[in-house]
């Protein structure tokens, strides 16, 4: 399992969306190969903060992202997105091979 980062992040910070898990146990290289076509990740540079009300009456902290591969910024919830140089190491952590 991945370990919780540090995710205190300010406007111009460059991030990655973390890396993403599907199940599958890579033991074959074709079956890497196969798994590694869905673990595409996307990166970009925090530009703004948001917060949205929630059920509960309290407040959720959204950052607001310019992805590279995009013109218009996107809002996505913080536990999904790391600091780029944090990226490498939840990699290999969530990466499963044998």
């Amino acid at each position: 399992m991945a370990s919780r980062t540090n995710r205190i992040f300010q406007v111009g910070d460059r991030v990655a969306e973390r890396p993403k898990t599907h199940g599958m146990v890579a033991v074959r290289a074709a079956a890497r190969e196969e798994v590694a076509k869905y673990r595409s990740q996307r990166y970009g540079t925090v530009v703004d903060f948001t917060s949205k009300k929630i059920k509960s009456g309290g407040y959720q902290k959204f950052l607001v992202i310019q992805w590279d591969h995009l013109q218009t910024p996107c809002e996505h919830a913080r536990g999904r997105i790391c600091h780029l140089d944090e990226f490498p190491k939840l990699m290999r952590e969530t990466t499963v091979a044998y």
